[in-house]
């Protein structure tokens, strides 16, 4: 077994990336249903924001949500990745 410690070049984004994608594949599996509805309720308190302005998320074009009726929700998978995708440009 190799225990040494590999330097990434941080400027190697195309590492960097299946890097993270292989860590979202390994914790998506350990969700019970990653394709369970979120509604804005639910996505407010996971961000702690008031209902108003995730209400305003839920409209943006670059947030994943669905409407079914007049029902805003998102699945967790695709909330899971755009959460990523925000952490990763911060």
């Amino acid at each position: 077994m190799n225990n040494e410690i590999q330097v990434i070049d941080t400027e190697d984004t195309e590492i960097i990336e299946r890097i993270m994608e292989k860590a979202i594949v390994e914790y998506i599996k350990t969700l019970d249903n990653p394709f369970i509805n979120l509604t804005v309720a639910d996505v407010a308190k996971d961000l702690k924001m008031g209902l108003n302005y995730t209400n305003e998320l839920f409209k943006r074009q670059d947030f994943p949500s669905v409407c079914i009726g007049k029902q805003k929700t998102v699945t967790l998978f695709a909330y899971l990745l755009w959460k990523m995708k925000k952490r990763e440009k911060e």
